[in-house]
């Protein structure tokens, strides 16, 4: 038993991923090169290799000759009848070849052949594992700054974010551990090509579903999000378990699982709302923490009219008009946002068949809730310079 060669194979095959059976094969051709190297050609060499006990033999199929004309392909009948004497002249006979009294040149060509096998299958074997985990979220340590790319390691193999993949003004410091969402993995002739991305809106889907057991387990269902990379993000669920409750269950007790993703996050705020098949009752939604007077969807042009009380405008839009354009994303839906005096003024009551009240009954109403639940309460002494 050559124990030596099986020890060395079980560790390969530990480390590298790399089957056994491969590396046997790459040192039976191995030992086929170092042949070819040393005689010159090969054509009447086999070799065997005992997968068990990793013994090796390396013979060479000669024809019984009267006069040998090649060494390498024929023998003399004298001296095959001295191995046998039952051999006569036409028979094959397998001749041992003693592999230690190959050359220096032939076993250094047998050994690179063996270690450019190795290192392709430790690639090949690299990138299966990495293929499997594209588009899914992983950690890393992030090494440094490459230019204004960031390498990141991930164990076996190094990652890039690229400048376009990361969040604006997001810094990070060496040894640090981050998460990242795997955009694509190539195969190179190096080694796998890892791009990952902390822009992704696909990297907030997974990070709820690696902290939200019934989003993993699909009792609560993530129909769509939209996301402002490092400021916002709107993400509609659905339960398909009556009893389960999907906007509390992603909030989870006192926010603790809302919470996680946004530190994971570093900060970024997260909208939880319900989905609805209805698109009206989904932009209300959509557009919240602004209510909504009535919403008019059109199915077939992806259009909405959206009425909203005068106080609730500029919530309803939001910054630079990013709370409006998140929901239009979310939704898939071209929102056109309208006051409740705009669309008074516009017809618009009357143009979407709405009975419209009285001032005294709306914007005094929404007025007056507004002015009870956002300002706050004077107290006897209050001032102002």
């Amino acid at each position: 038993m050559n124990k030596e060669l099986l020890e060395a194979l079980n560790i390969l095959e530990k480390e590298n991923s790399i089957s056994k059976e491969t590396l046997l094969e790459a040192i039976e051709n191995s030992l086929l090169t170092a042949c070819k190297n040393h005689f010159g050609k090969a054509d009447n060499i086999k070799v065997s290799i005992n997968r068990d006990t990793c013994d090796f033999n390396v013979i060479a199929e000669k024809e019984v000759v009267e006069t040998v004309e090649d060494p390498l392909l024929q023998i003399s009948l004298a001296e095959a009848k001295m191995t046998d004497p039952k051999y006569d002249i036409g028979d094959v006979i397998h001749c041992p070849i003693d592999s230690k009294k190959f050359g220096r040149i032939a076993t250094q060509n047998a050994k690179n052949v063996i270690l450019q096998k190795i290192r392709e299958e430790g690639r090949k074997s690299l990138y299966n594992d990495w293929y499997c985990q594209e588009r899914e979220v992983v950690t890393g340590i992030v090494q440094r700054y490459l230019g204004r790319n960031v390498s990141i390691n991930l164990g076996k193999v190094d990652a890039i974010l690229n400048e376009t993949e990361m969040v604006k003004g997001e810094v990070f410091k060496a040894t640090e551990r981050i998460k990242v969402f795997v955009l694509e993995v190539k195969d190179t002739p190096k080694g796998p090509r890892i791009s990952v991305s902390r822009t992704h809106p696909d990297l907030v889907k997974r990070l709820f579903e690696s902290e939200v057991t019934e989003v993993k387990d699909g009792t609560v269902e993530i129909k769509a999000i939209a996301r402002e990379a490092g400021s916002r993000t709107k993400i509609a669920v659905k339960s398909n378990d009556s009893n389960v409750d999907p906007v509390g269950a992603c909030v989870g007790l006192n926010g603790a699982r809302v919470n996680s993703i946004v530190n994971e996050l570093r900060g970024e705020k997260i909208d939880i709302i319900n989905w609805d098949d209805n698109p009206a009752y989904l932009i209300e939604n959509a557009l919240s923490p602004a209510k909504v007077i009535c919403v008019v969807a059109d199915e077939e042009s992806k259009e909405a009219q959206v009425i909203v009380p005068d106080y609730q405008l500029s919530l309803a839009i939001g910054k630079e008009g990013q709370n409006a354009r998140l929901a239009a994303r979310l939704t898939g839906y071209k929102i056109d946002i309208k006051s409740e005096t705009q669309a008074r003024e516009l017809g618009l009551f009357e143009e979407l068949g709405l009975e419209y009240q009285d001032s005294a009954n709306t914007s005094e109403a929404y007025e007056e809730e507004y002015q009870n639940e956002y300002q706050p309460e004077e107290t006897e002494g209050s001032f102002q310079e």
